[in-house]
């Protein structure tokens, strides 16, 4: 049983005719009838009583017209889908960001996504990059914005860097600080710090330890939010991403230098599999934002 075998029965059960049904839908007459008995043959049965000048459903052809219309219906509701999907008017991007992302450079481009592709369904998921490369090699992740590199990474995975960042020491509007601060200035603030396997934490850590001393905590174990409003609050100062601190006013940006802190940002996918279009169609979006917003402290790679 052929679909167009299907189109061609329905046709003829309509107009009950067959020359009718033939031109109905394009074809010759005798290829239709011809058509028309290739499936009377495989069903087994007559689906027609050919009377001179009138033609019958026969109870099979009763009991089969609906059956074959909704199959038509369906069929043509496949193709259709597949053709908005092919021409992004439909479809589904599952994406993953990590926390600071989500807070900075993640809203106003899914904002401008949105707005070129209003019809595909947009998935976020918040996690840490370690969290993200897992979820993307299990296949819950189509594309994933994470820092690199990566450690431990499965080889699966293939990032490309898209976004150079510099980190900043975040503190309360009023602090008294001056506009640049080396590491070794920190060794006398209180610092908020993040979690632990937080790729922030690791960066400040780091850059502490490498200055020659250990940081004092004031509170620590945060998530991005959690440690912006700690911040906020005076608990202490924290190094964040320059990018989340565009929208909060109540907190003032410290350059840090000697040496000045740095994350790149990259956008991650599944190497074995071909990136689904929306996704492609996402990742060409996000790359025509970040054009429009390269400062001082951030560069496209």
């Amino acid at each position: 049983m052929q679909i167009q075998q299907l189109a061609y029965f329905v046709a003829v059960a309509r107009t009950r005719h067959f020359t009718r049904a033939a031109e109905l839908t394009g074809v010759s007459q005798p290829s239709l009838s011809k058509q028309i008995r290739v499936l009377e043959n495989s069903l087994g049965t007559p689906l027609f009583v050919r009377n001179r000048g009138a033609i019958e459903l026969t109870s099979a052809g009763e009991a089969l017209l609906p059956h074959a219309q909704r199959i038509l219906i369906d069929s043509e509701s496949a193709e259709r889908t597949v053709r908005e999907v092919a021409t992004l008017r439909r479809g589904r991007v599952r994406m993953g960001a990590t926390p600071s992302l989500c807070e900075g450079l993640l809203p106003e481009a899914l904002k401008e996504f949105h707005a070129s592709y209003p019809d595909i369904e947009l998935e976020v998921q918040e996690a840490g990059s370690r969290v993200l490369t897992r979820e993307l090699a299990d296949g819950r992740l189509d594309v994933a914005l994470l820092i690199v590199p990566l450690h431990n990474a499965d080889p699966d995975i293939q990032t490309t860097p898209i976004l150079r960042e510099r980190l900043v020491l975040a503190s309360p509007a009023d602090a008294d600080l001056p506009d640049r601060l080396e590491i070794r200035d920190l060794e006398d603030l209180p610092l908020v710090m993040f979690r632990e396997g937080y790729d922030l934490r690791e960066v400040t850590l780091g850059a502490c330890a490498d200055a020659g001393f250990e940081p004092k905590l004031s509170v620590e174990g945060g998530e991005m939010s959690a440690v912006l409003r700690f911040v906020q609050a005076g608990l202490g100062h924290a190094v964040v991403p320059s990018m989340v601190l565009t929208t909060r006013p109540h907190l003032k940006a410290t350059q840090l230098d000697t040496p000045s802190l740095e994350r790149v940002i990259a956008l991650a996918h599944r190497s074995t599999e071909a990136l689904p279009l929306a996704a492609r169609a996402f990742k060409s979006e996000l790359l025509k934002h970040l054009k429009t917003v390269v400062s001082e402290d951030l560069g496209i790679v």
